[in-house]
């Protein structure tokens, strides 16, 4: 009982103490604001984030990374994939997750089917196309 009595005159105590404070004011330097307002201007600017993204083939012919484009969107429907060119190989890349984690889970799933599938990095994903 004296255990609870002592903490509420504590707890009083500290609320009486906020009270006398009144308020609280901030001085910033103009060079910390310059850098605040120019770190907040740049990130306003970024449309992509990193993130990741599950490989499923590379190749250096067209056709069969066409062919395993629509073969993975008839598999996966739920799961959006995309290729890009980057001389000679196209890649054909499933997902977008915001860790590595996540895409190890999906990845797990599609081992069944893409053996030799694997994650990685892309600092290109949109935020919308993050997969939750």
């Amino acid at each position: 009982m004296k255990k609870l009595f002592l903490c509420s005159v504590l707890f009083l105590a500290s609320l009486s103490a906020v009270h006398a404070q009144g308020v609280v004011s901030e001085k910033v330097e103009p060079n910390i604001a310059s850098l605040m307002t120019r770190f907040v201007e740049l990130n306003k600017a970024t449309t992509t984030v990193k993130g990741w993204r599950i490989q499923i083939l590379a190749t250096t012919d067209r056709q069969r990374m066409e062919d395993a484009l629509r073969q993975f969107a008839s598999l996966y429907p739920s799961i959006p994939s995309d290729w890009s060119h980057t001389k000679p190989y196209y890649k054909v890349r499933a997902g977008a997750f915001t860790s590595k984690r996540e895409a190890l889970r999906t990845l797990y799933i599609l081992k069944r089917d893409y053996p030799t599938a694997y994650p990685v990095q892309d600092d290109q994903i949109k935020p919308e196309e993050l997969i939750r």
